[in-house]
């Protein structure tokens, strides 16, 4: 592929982790990201684009390394409601009204094709729905590599795209597998989760 988007079912450490928010999705630990096989999906000259969060921005830049691939550039997206005001959500020292996108690349060269100077490093888009991304970043990949193979992983149903392969367990619409549902009902805990202090054993 010539580009690869992916946003994480990142695990949060703390030891509560959602401070009352409720994720509706199942999360997966620092290990079991790092065992994804992104680099045999992409040969040199492939753009990697990754969602991520604030506590996994360090881990992220050390990924890409330990991938093989080298930070070239970042998409911030700044997130509005329907009035067009900023939607802030919750954090821990401020309220977040942003996600930011990691842009590496896979080797010395470019993917056949690239164009530069493309569109912002800045979005200004509505918040939709849980997990979705805006159609501006899609945007943006299809200027930057015209007509390329793209791929998106952990991807929904709401995030289909023509041209693009999306591969992920909610991408039929159907929502999470119904043991992992049942498990969160009620605050509880998903079979073989690891929260707290204990995801640092998964680091």
């Amino acid at each position: 592929f010539d580009v690869i988007m992916m946003a994480p079912p990142w695990q949060l450490a703390t030891h509560n982790p959602t401070r009352g928010v409720a994720l509706g999705y199942s999360q997966l630990t620092d290990t079991h990201i790092t065992s994804l096989p992104v680099p045999q999906l992409q040969k040199d000259g492939g753009f990697l684009f990754v969602w991520v969060i604030n506590a996994k921005y360090k881990f992220t830049l050390d990924l890409f390394k330990e991938w093989g691939y080298e930070l070239v550039d970042e998409i911030v997206w700044v997130k509005l409601t329907v009035n067009r005001r900023l939607a802030k959500s919750h954090g821990f020292y401020l309220q977040h009204a942003k996600e930011v996108c990691l842009v590496a690349r896979k080797g010395a060269r470019d993917p056949e094709g690239t164009k530069s100077s493309v569109a912002s490093d800045i979005i200004f888009a509505e918040r939709r729905g849980q997990s979705q991304k805006p159609e501006e970043i899609y945007e943006i990949i299809e200027e930057l590599v015209p007509d390329g193979r793209y791929l998106e992983i952990f991807g929904r149903k709401n995030n289909l795209r023509d041209y693009w392969v999306t591969v992920g367990n909610e991408v039929t619409g159907t929502g999470m597998p119904p043991e992992d549902v049942e498990a969160t009902k009620e605050g509880g805990n998903i079979h073989g989760a690891v929260y707290g202090a204990a995801n640092n054993n998964n680091k």
